[in-house]
């Protein structure tokens, strides 16, 4: 049975959702953008997927595609502020309850959002996606040396906000973490 590119696009596209996500959700730090990012990835795709020139580059292209809508949300949220309807908190118990098992998980998500995206992006291509520096530096369009800067630099920042955190008196962590889940 001959399987048509178009078909093969289809389900080459779908073995790529975990990772697109997976991606998409660390790099956001934000589940409910990160499924809107992939999903509008996954509809430009699909529009430009006759384009798609080398069909290996598949899971590299579909990340240049999310990043860009990303950096084009981060441009519009800039203009208009951040959104959040408030509906959707009424009845949530966990702004009401603090979680106290996930303090080192929230101070690692606290911790790399203060990275730049150039940052963050490299750290996350390396340690969540197992990407090589030749294959960042290719994907990203920089070069290798570039990218180990940014990952030394990004490593470092992470290390030193992560240190940060730790230092502060947990009661003022736990005022904080407070006062931005009521944001």
């Amino acid at each position: 049975m001959v399987v048509s590119r178009r078909e093969w696009f289809g389900k080459a596209l779908i073995a790529q959702l975990p990772a697109l996500r997976r991606y998409s959700r660390a790099l956001t730090g934000n589940q409910t953008l990160a499924d809107d990012l992939v999903q509008d990835t996954i509809e430009r795709a699909l529009r430009q997927w006759e384009g798609l020139r080398e069909i290996n580059r598949l899971a590299s292209w579909l990340r240049s595609i999310l990043h860009n809508l990303y950096i084009d949300e981060i441009r519009r949220s800039r203009t208009r502020g951040h959104e959040q309807e408030v509906s959707e908190l009424a009845d949530d118990l966990a702004l009401s309850t603090p979680a106290h098992d996930r303090s080192t998980a929230l101070d690692f998500v606290r911790a790399i959002d203060t990275l730049s995206v150039e940052h963050r992006q490299v750290l996350l291509l390396i340690g969540l996606e197992n990407m090589n520096y030749r294959d960042i530096a290719d994907e990203l369009g920089i070069p290798i040396g570039t990218v180990m800067s940014r990952l030394a630099r990004g490593r470092e920042r992470l290390r030193s906000a992560l240190e940060g955190q730790r230092s502060r008196p947990r009661a003022a962590a736990r005022a904080i973490e407070a006062r931005e889940l009521r944001q």
